[in-house]
């Protein structure tokens, strides 16, 4: 009990004087050893709020002194040094101290992770973020973009000028044709009359401005040029199969009409529209309500101005896969024409924007009316535009014009069987022309049969680089940056004998004329836009993923050196206290039996 009281007496008094070294009698015990021990215990847990650097003062200090003992023992007065209070406090202070050590590690070790993190989920988090900036919503600035392209589009036309026709007429020789162009106009495209719809569509009618420009173009629009007269070629060839009477009939209505099977027109006329003897007949003929779309015939008839198709697409706001996809056209979800719901469907884009995040095995699909069809695109290859901002080239695959025997898939786009199936190369969109026999082709009958370029003269042999056509898209975002739509309209001639004017006239498929529509530059905001969403994110990525490794295995690493050095510093100092401390009680003990007296307080 004496023991006891004692010991709380002397833990009070040392936390009172603040840990310092006390004097006792000449008498010291195992006792007393005790007593310092535990009192000093005592003033280490009052002194542990004190701050990190008066911690490391002190421990510093202890490892000095607890280093300068001697070797040999002195009872009288290296007990209390070793025992006293700052060699415990040396003791329970260097636990204290490597206990932050053991939180840097856990920093260490959680920074590691944060770096394992970013590189796994960093580009989810950019992807989302690029999602929510390109999705159609009104007030944005990508919807404004959207609505009114910030472009300045062009379209060059390059006409096959007849230049035999009589000879070709009367002496069956094979046509010559010059190829004249380009006739270039720049256009204006704007989204009117725009919708937003409860079900995540935008609707909207499309307004095309074309402007002449001469200054780019070969000649001006007055242009003199002979081409084939498609509306007379048009009836003759669909008289085919009537009865031979009406043959007959129109025969007698064309050589009173003095209607021929090439025209001299403008090029103005050609595209824009002039008046035909034989649809001004119609006009006046036909009841009310089979009346004719066009009053005039043109290529570009009515296509300079608002068009009155109504398109709705969707904004990609709820699901971004759907971002640009058209829902339905003038209110039909799918054409009309064709005899699979594949070959009818409509889910493509415009062709100025794509679903983003796009890979080298997307297919990307267009659709535009006058194509009468979903255009498929495939990757080529890897582009740089001007602009620097990297792209990968679409360009439709080679058996999108191919015959049934190419690739059987193309039946579907025979409606009256194999017979009605187009030659190689070849795409029949008279179902969308009002039965006239158009026929689409790639300029010079690129991909094609090349018994149809040499069925005429003049035309020279396909160029990759000049009449491909492809789009080139940014694929991060699905915007278009560069665009080459190139076309040609051939007119597939059959030779009627009942109707002397074309009795002539072989059994051909008769180019008219090929254009190019393409987008060359974007404005810098938008490509300055493209290239921080391509570029800059994968060096932030790469930034934060070596900067979160490096400082977390740095911090680790200077963590468990100083543990181990200090384990080791901490190990050494109990190993001489314990020696020390064996070799003093042994002398005390000794001591204490030679006087015969018991120790005390």
């Amino acid at each position: 009990f004496s023991y006891l009281t004692a010991l709380r007496a002397f833990e009070s008094l040392t936390i009172f004087t603040g840990g310092c070294c006390l004097t006792f009698p000449a008498h010291r015990s195992t006792i007393t050893f005790l007593v310092i021990a535990r009192a000093q215990e005592s003033w280490l847990v009052h002194r542990t709020a004190a701050s990190p650097c008066y911690r490391q003062k002190q421990f510093n200090n202890c490892k000095a002194d607890c280093s300068s003992l001697s070797t040999t023992p002195n009872p009288k007065t290296d007990l209390v040094n070793m025992n006293g209070p700052k060699h415990k406090f040396c003791t329970k202070l260097s636990s204290t101290y490597l206990r932050k050590w053991w939180i840097t590690i856990v920093v260490a070790a959680a920074l590691i992770i944060g770096g394992i993190v970013v590189a796994c989920e960093f580009t989810v988090l950019i992807d989302a973020v690029v999602d929510r900036m390109v999705a159609l919503r009104p007030g944005a600035k990508t919807f404004g973009w959207w609505a009114k392209p910030p472009v300045e589009p062009r379209i060059s036309l390059y006409i096959y000028n007849v230049t035999n026709a009589d000879d070709f007429l009367s002496n069956g020789s094979k046509a010559i044709v010059d190829e004249v162009g380009p006739y270039v106009y720049s256009e204006t495209w704007e989204k009117v009359n725009i919708v937003e719809n409860d079900n995540g569509t935008l609707s909207y009618n499309l307004r095309k401005i074309y402007s002449f420009r001469e200054d780019l173009s070969v000649g001006p629009e007055d242009d003199v040029v002979i081409v084939p007269n498609i509306p007379m070629l048009s009836a003759t060839s669909q008289s085919k199969h009537a009865a031979r009477f009406l043959r007959l009939a129109m025969a007698s209505i064309m050589d009173i009409l003095k209607i021929k099977p090439f025209v001299q027109v403008s090029v103005g006329q050609l595209l824009w529209g002039y008046e035909d003897p034989l649809l001004k007949l119609a006009k006046d003929v036909v009841p009310k309500e089979q009346k004719l779309p066009y009053e005039e015939f043109g290529l570009l008839y009515g296509k300079n101005g608002t068009s009155s198709d109504r398109v709705t697409v969707n904004t990609g706001v709820d699901d971004i896969r759907r971002y640009g996809i058209i829902d339905n056209f003038n209110g039909r979800t799918h054409l009309p024409h064709w005899t699979t719901d594949a070959c009818n469907t409509l889910a493509g884009t415009d062709g100025s924007i794509f679903p983003p995040h796009i890979d080298h095995d997307r297919i990307l699909h267009v659709y535009d009316k006058d194509l009468c069809r979903l255009l498929p695109l495939v990757f080529e290859k890897e582009v740089m535009t001007s602009n620097e901002v990297p792209g990968y080239r679409f360009t439709p695959p080679e058996w999108v014009f191919a015959d049934v025997d190419s690739h059987p898939d193309n039946m579907c786009f025979c409606p009256a069987g194999k017979p009605s199936c187009s030659p190689n190369g070849l795409f029949n969109v008279s179902l969308c022309q009002y039965d006239s026999p158009i026929m689409l082709s790639f300029p010079h009958f690129y991909l094609a049969d090349e018994s149809l370029r040499t069925q005429v003269e003049g035309i020279s042999p396909p160029m990759k680089e000049k009449h491909q056509f492809f789009f080139d898209v940014q694929p991060k975002m699905g915007t278009t940056l560069r665009v080459r739509a190139r076309i040609q309209i051939n007119l597939a001639v059959s030779q009627v004998f009942d109707i002397k004017q074309v009795a002539n006239f072989p059994d051909i498929i008769f180019p008219i004329l090929w254009f190019e529509e393409g987008i060359d530059n974007l404005p810098d905001e938008v490509t300055d836009l493209m290239r921080f969403a391509e570029q800059v994110p994968p060096k932030i990525r790469v930034a934060l993923i070596v900067g979160l490794c490096a400082l977390g295995v740095i911090l680790l690493l200077l963590s468990t050196f100083c543990l181990i050095r200090n384990s080791h510093q901490q190990s050494t100092l109990h190993l001489e206290g314990s020696n020390y401390l064996a070799t003093a009680q042994v002398d005390m003990n000794k001591k204490q039996n030679k006087d015969n007296q018991p120790a005390r307080y």
